[in-house]
């Protein structure tokens, strides 16, 4: 009997223990901060009442102003919210070393597809980025450029058919699925040299699965939370983010894709021939378990890790920045018709009217609308950057340690009225050139920056693009009796998303 009292006084002293050291961490750094629960820190509502871009936006608006900083727990995870664009800019840029990683999910040994370049860290990252790198040149996307144009088109067929369809219900199209299989087409074919067919089968195999990543969760939301905000203490767990199917679904494909490429001796120059060219026969480290050893190349599961990262980046984060778009223009018809008089009067220029990358280049408008898009509608709600190292944070005294989060909150500050006045009003006058010279160049994060910035975003811009050009030529869009305004954002998914789909109405021109 006294053995077990004593034992749960043991228990009940080292739980007070660890509730003291995490949870008043901030406090006695004598750094501002709200105030935590136990357990679940400052998350409270996540997924079901607030979204990251809620929980955020109280803490910035209580403390931006009077502190470069301010502390918050993500559940265990002690996080420095950034408001100061100065010190976003030392952590980001000029002090990148001691913020190299994301502290992002991964665990290759039990969830292969979570070893990409998205999450993996030091040395193993560092190795990666540089060989995905030349990828990514412009050289590479003049040459996709013509397979993206090509998917275009079968998109505006495809957008003719659903408007004749769409008559009987006052011209009502769903836009976020259709630009999602625009999309994923565009990835089957640049990432993996497959013909998807998602345009012309929305039930296709790929869409079906590009579906199931966002809505088919292995864990609650709440778990999904927690292993997202405490990744390191998920992976001691040997936790799991991805649903077998889905992982058995692109192990396989990426398996299928090489083997035959090496049978029939098939090049196609696209995201799938790189990494063949990156993997050795033989890779010894990886086997032993020893973590990632890229000297050598890549091993199957390192290659449809970085496939399936491609697909996922690439298909959802476009098809949203699409989607919001020309919801945008719906609203704002004189915006759109700018937009479309400038499509026209660049293709004019063209032989034979045709789309190509140089002449997309000098959408400038286009650009514009899609910059004041991204920045309305910021796909990721903050970035994160993880500490490895003690940093003595700039003109303060105060020492930020090893494994503590830098949180930048993007979706504040892109709503920020301090920085973008009026900022619910879309405004694409905000991409002048003069404006964006005379505004802190951190203000605008919608692909990162730094070392550590979005890979593909010259990529994603394209393909978007691309879609927008194909479709604005032929099509107008209006509101209709089904669009929300505003629109219900969803609160469950990380990444930006409505509630109820997109709705527009949709004439052919």
């Amino acid at each position: 009997m006294l053995f077990t009292i004593a034992l749960i006084a043991a228990v009940l002293a080292l739980a007070y223990h660890f509730y003291i050291k995490i949870f008043f961490y901030w406090e006695r750094k004598g750094v501002p901060c709200e105030k935590p629960l136990p357990v679940i820190g400052n998350m409270k509502g996540i997924g079901s009442k607030y979204h990251f871009r809620n929980i955020n936006q109280q803490i910035y608006d209580q403390f931006k102003g009077k502190s470069s900083f301010a502390g918050m727990y993500m559940f265990f995870r002690r996080t420095a919210m950034i408001t100061d664009l100065d010190l976003i800019k030392q952590v980001m840029i000029k002090d990148f070393n001691y913020f190299q990683d994301r502290g992002a999910f991964n665990n290759p040994r039990d969830d292969p597809l979570t070893g990409h370049l998205f999450a993996l860290e030091g040395d193993e990252w560092r190795s990666m980025r540089h060989k995905l790198s030349p990828v990514f040149t412009s050289g590479k996307m003049k040459q996709m450029t013509g397979v993206i144009v090509d998917v275009g088109h079968r998109l505006a067929n495809t957008m003719d058919k659903l408007v004749k369809v769409s008559k009987v219900d006052d011209g009502n199209v769903e836009i976020k699925d259709l630009c999602a299989r625009f999309t994923t087409d565009v990835i089957g074919s640049c990432a993996f040299g497959l013909e998807c067919d998602s345009l012309q089968d929305p039930n296709a195999e790929f869409r079906q699965k590009g579906r199931e990543i966002f809505t088919k969760r292995r864990y609650p939301q709440s778990v999904q939370a927690f292993v997202f905000t405490n990744p390191k203490l998920a992976k001691l767990l040997r936790m799991k983010i991805l649903p077998d199917e889905i992982t058995k679904f692109f192990m396989s494909a990426v398996k299928n894709t090489v083997d035959y490429r090496l049978k029939n001796g098939i090049k196609r120059n696209d995201f799938i021939d790189q990494l063949i060219q990156l993997r050795a026969e033989d890779q010894e480290a990886a086997k032993s378990g020893k973590g990632i050893d890229l000297s050598k190349g890549l091993t199957l599961e390192q290659m449809a890790a970085q496939s399936f990262v491609f697909f996922v980046a690439g298909f959802e984060t476009s098809s949203s920045t699409m989607s919001f778009c020309l919801y945008e223009l719906a609203m704002q018809p004189d915006i759109q018709q700018r937009v479309r008089d400038e499509i026209e009067n660049v293709l004019a220029e063209v032989e034979g009217g045709e789309l190509n990358y140089d002449s997309l280049a000098k959408m400038s408008y286009l650009d514009q609308v899609v910059a004041e898009t991204l920045r309305k509608h910021p796909l990721l709600p903050h970035l994160i950057r993880e500490c490895n190292r003690e940093y003595k944070v700039p003109n303060t005294d105060i020492v930020l340690d090893k494994g503590v989060n830098a949180l930048i909150p993007v979706h504040n500050i892109h709503h920020d009225p301090e920085i973008y006045p009026d900022p619910e009003k879309f405004d694409p006058s905000r991409f002048d050139p003069e404006e964006v010279k005379a505004r802190h160049p951190m203000a605008y994060l919608p692909f990162g920056d730094g070392p550590r910035n979005c890979i593909g975003l010259r990529f994603g811009k394209v393909q978007a693009k691309v879609g927008l050009v194909s479709l604005l030529r032929r099509f107008k869009f209006t509101a209709s009796n089904r669009t929300e305004v505003p629109l219900i954002l969803s609160k469950k998914a990380f990444l930006l998303g409505t509630e109820n789909g997109m709705y527009l109405r949709v004439e052919k021109i």
